[in-house]
C-alpha cells in the first residue's frame, strides 16, 4: 500500500492499494481516503495503518476484537483474503496501536492492474 504525503497535522490521507489481502472488499489499485479521528476503532471497519515490520510501509486491514491498554487502544488487524501472497496480519505481528491510524471513510475503484 502506498500513502500520500500529507501535510503533518492534517487528518485525511490518501491511499493506494497494492496487493491482493482485502479482496474482495479492496483490490490493487483502489484508492481510499483515511481519516485520523482520534476515536477507538469499531469491530469491522478498515484501517490504515504503519506496518510494525517495515515503518516506510502501510497495510489496510479490517478491525477485529479491540482492547484498552495503558498507552491506549489496540487491536487486532484481520485480512479478508489470508491465503493472498505476502499478506500478514495480526497472526503474524500482533496487536496493532489505534493511534496515528486511520479508519478508510471513502474508496475510490481503481483499474485493475494487467
Amino acid at each position: 500500500m502506498s500513502g500520500n504525503q500529507a501535510p503533518r497535522g492534517w487528518p485525511l490521507r490518501i491511499f493506494r492499494v497494492d496487493g491482493e489481502s482485502m479482496r474482495p472488499t479492496l483490490g490493487p489499485g483502489d484508492w481510499l481516503v483515511g481519516f485520523r479521528d482520534g476515536r477507538e476503532p469499531q469491530r469491522d471497519q478498515i484501517r490504515v495503518f504503519r506496518d510494525p515490520s517495515k515503518s516506510t510501509r502501510w497495510l489496510v486491514k479490517r478491525v477485529g476484537d479491540v482492547h484498552p491498554s495503558s498507552h491506549g487502544a489496540v487491536f487486532e488487524a484481520r485480512s479478508d483474503n489470508p491465503r493472498a501472497r505476502y499478506a500478514s496480519d495480526s497472526h503474524d505481528f500482533g496487536p496493532v496501536r489505534a493511534r496515528g491510524s486511520y479508519r478508510v471513510v471513502w474508496r475510490f475503484a481503481g483499474r485493475q492492474p494487467r
